[in-house]
């Protein structure tokens, strides 16, 4: 096979997904499968589909229109506010779009107008994190907005958190979320169909005991891919966390000095290093840099370890292994390490199925010869 590649097995994808939605039901909460960290792969959606998701949710409209493009008929949520450069194909090819601008939310009207579609519309309200939302005060005159423009229908409210500032989402927003809705309906006369409380942040308080009050949504990606939840990087029970692998070829394999010698200065990448003395140690490089993923979201097998990459070279100590010429070394992946490999044009997407490995299973090294 090609390397560097991603190995994606859907299958896995597929049990994840079922077990979210069947556990997170149980507390009245429908699942929403995020497919951006795998470039609207038309694979993944479907896979996450048969899981039961009850639709799509991605940031990126480009994502979204590669999905239609492949005949997706699921219904799919823009899950970033708006561009008001893109309300044309925003309308067009996502039903519900989450806004937290006015400005944006007009011309989606004025956009759903001309195209003759109705399009939904979640009002992000902010809650602490920092990143978007309306504040809660604002809330009521926004949605009073929404409710008067045409071809516009208020779906839903939500929030977003643990994403920018780290704030864990809890009992208390949650129930100040819960509130909210309450308030716009009462005040308002409405009936909202979605009161999303977040990502893959939310599982910790969604599955575990207490009240969940009015929120019935979340969207969920790291837990659904990589079988772990956002806030900690924790496993989720029953959730596979090798679904996904990031396989690399080693082009150079030497016993070499620990420390560089001659005039030091920074790396490609601007930073300073502090060698220590090891030795003479076994060194490899993988076919794999920067360009391509973030190596600091690598975890390599047992008994390697990663000393640094460049560009285009990983550089790996392989402790007591000699790594061959042309074998392969496969890494768990997390979120963002997943993200930037997908996006690479050199890293080979490999979508496989039925591998039937137990959740948690650590990856060994594989040499091709």
């Amino acid at each position: 096979m090609n390397a560097p590649r991603l190995e994606v097995d859907l299958d896995k994808i597929t049990e994840n997904a079922r077990l979210m939605v069947e556990e997170l039901g149980e507390n009245g909460i429908t699942v929403t499968g995020v497919t951006k960290a795998c470039l609207g792969s038309v694979e993944v959606a479907k896979a996450m589909l048969r899981a039961g998701v009850n639709g799509l949710g991605d940031a990126r409209i480009e994502n979204i229109e590669a999905m239609r493009q492949q005949r997706i008929a699921a219904p799919i949520m823009l899950i970033r506010s708006p561009m008001l450069s893109q309300v044309e194909r925003v309308v067009r090819h996502a039903d519900i779009s989450f806004n937290t601008e006015l400005a944006v939310v007009r011309r989606l009207s004025a956009a759903a107008q001309l195209a003759e579609r109705t399009h939904g519309v979640v009002l992000m309200v902010e809650l602490g994190d920092l990143r978007e939302g309306i504040l809660p005060g604002d809330l009521v005159n926004a949605a009073r907005e929404v409710l008067r423009l045409p071809n516009l229908v208020l779906t839903g409210i939500g929030t977003n958190l643990a994403c920018h500032s780290g704030v864990a989402p809890d009992a208390a927003n949650m129930a100040d979320l819960s509130a909210l809705a309450d308030e716009l309906e009462e005040t308002l006369e409405v009936k909202l169909e979605l009161v999303s409380g977040g990502n893959s942040a939310n599982l910790d308080w969604a599955l575990g005991a207490g009240r969940k009050g009015r929120v019935n949504h979340l969207r969920l990606g790291e837990a659904i891919l990589l079988g772990r939840e956002s806030l900690h990087r924790q496993p989720v029970d029953g959730l596979y966390t090798d679904a996904i692998a990031l396989v690399a070829e080693v082009i150079e394999s030497k016993i070499k000095p620990s420390l560089p010698w001659g005039t030091l200065g920074e790396t490609a990448f601007g930073e300073g290093v502090t060698s220590m003395d090891r030795g003479d140690m076994a060194r490899a490089i993988l076919a794999i840099g920067e360009q391509d993923l973030d190596p600091d979201g690598l975890q390599p097998p047992e008994g390697l370890s990663i000393l640094g990459a460049s560009s285009d070279h990983l550089i790996l100590n392989s402790g007591t292994h000699r790594l061959q010429v042309g074998g392969e070394v496969r890494f768990d992946v997390n979120y963002s390490a997943l993200m930037r490999a997908m996006t690479s044009p050199f890293v080979h997407k490999a979508m496989v199925r039925g591998v039937k490995n137990k959740p948690g299973a650590v990856h060994s090294l594989h040499n091709r010869r």
